[in-house]
């Protein structure tokens, strides 16, 4: 939906460009052709009126598209004051069609955040923020603003409170059902624990069983939690503690975490990182879990008997952390859409791999949350490398031990 409304806006603006383009140049190219008034010649008057009525036209030709794309379109000029507003932008700050102009950005919105919008589009070229219109029922309403060459700003608002709302009801979904399935799943893995330290004293076929319900019973568990984790990263309710993160000692402990899965699946842990990391500013909890699913697929895709990379490079400006794997590869085609949440690459060659298709998303929504990026590069048949980059806090700190 939110693509939908960018594309909506986009295209508004294109062609509310294309006609006060057109009529301009048109209007230009009329008066270009004349050296002035003529001292009230009529036919001169006559083509330079219709060329006014032309642009004025086309004008109230692209207010109509606008407001058929159902967003609002607002200018202001450097002053910050409103020069223009169609009548959605009006509907949408519920002030009748004509108010908003000539007035200022902060009396017209009555937002301080509006007008910082405005404001910083104007100084650096483009802004966007979110804001809740205070009156009853009021919309929540995502703003862009961006400025022209001609050193005025459009902000263009968009209704989200729909898509808002129905994200708060998944959130809402996600967080009851995850609730309700903890409960039952730690019983029953309880239980399934328990018959497993039996396992001696159980017939062999018996003793299998009671291992396969166990390993599905911590499938499902994973899975709950992981949906829980995504949702509420999703929704910015995840708690964050900010502090100052070493992500080569991160690394090595994040590798101790899984070293003993990694064990039982026949795969080395090889860590490299230097002496000393430049710090990094954010969750360490929250950057770990997503080095510890980048590194609990790589394990799991792992054949037995080969070496899991892990290889933390800092640079000028951002600290990287590779972790790269001997597995099957990557297909080129399903790489653009690796970090999706719930998708998997091709299930035949994965068969018996487990997971969720959560992991990797998860890990994408905590690197971007830090401001980071994260990528995959794969060669089928010969393995792939997962790399994420956190931004260095700044040159004011000093680079702390690596371990």
């Amino acid at each position: 939906m939110g693509a939908l409304l960018e594309y909506g806006a986009l295209l508004a603006l294109v062609a509310a460009a294309l006609l006060a383009l057109a009529a301009t140049l048109q209007r230009r190219g009329v008066r270009q052709g004349a050296p002035g008034r003529a001292g009230g010649d009529p036919a001169l008057e006559a083509r330079l009126a219709a060329a006014d009525e032309r642009a004025a036209a086309a004008d109230r030709d692209a207010a109509v598209l606008v407001d058929l794309a159902g967003v609002g379109a607002v200018r202001v000029n450097s002053d910050l004051t409103v020069t223009a507003a169609n009548d959605t932008a009006h509907r949408l700050m519920a002030r009748r069609p004509g108010t908003m102009v000539g007035r200022g950005v902060l009396e017209a919105f009555t937002d301080h955040h509006v007008e910082a919008i405005a404001r910083t589009a104007l100084e650096a070229g483009s802004a966007v923020g979110e804001v809740v219109v205070r009156t009853e029922d009021g919309p929540s309403l995502l703003a862009r603003a961006r400025r022209t060459p001609s050193g005025d700003a459009w902000l263009v608002l968009e209704d989200v409170s729909e898509l808002r709302r129905l994200q708060r009801i998944r959130t809402e979904f996600i967080d009851n059902l995850s609730h309700e399935l903890r409960t039952p799943l730690t019983n029953v893995s309880l239980l399934a624990e328990t018959l497993a330290a039996d396992a001696d004293s159980l017939p062999p076929k018996a003793a299998e069983r009671v291992a396969k319900i166990e390993v599905e019973t911590g499938h499902l568990v994973q899975m709950v939690n992981e949906l829980l984790d995504l949702s509420r990263i999703e929704s910015g309710i995840a708690t964050v503690a900010v502090d100052d993160v070493d992500l080569g000692r991160l690394a090595i402990a994040t590798a101790e975490r899984i070293r003993l899965f990694a064990e039982r699946q026949g795969v080395t842990l090889d860590v490299h990182a230097p002496e000393t990391v430049p710090a990094v500013r954010g969750d360490r909890d929250r950057i770990g879990q997503a080095l510890l699913n980048l590194l609990h697929n790589a394990v799991k895709f792992s054949p037995a008997g080969s070496v899991v990379s892990v290889r933390v490079t800092p640079n000028e400006s951002e600290v990287v952390v590779a972790v790269q794997d001997r597995g099957q590869g990557i297909p080129r085609s399903a790489l653009p859409r690796i970090f999706e949440r719930f998708y998997k690459v091709d299930r035949a060659r994965t068969r018996g791999a487990g997971g969720t298709g959560l992991g990797l998303s998860i890990a994408r929504h905590i690197v971007e949350a830090h401001g980071g990026r994260i990528w995959a590069e794969s060669e089928d048949g010969v393995g792939s490398t997962f790399s994420f980059a956190i931004p260095i806090t700044g040159p004011d700190l000093a680079a702390t031990p690596g371990g």
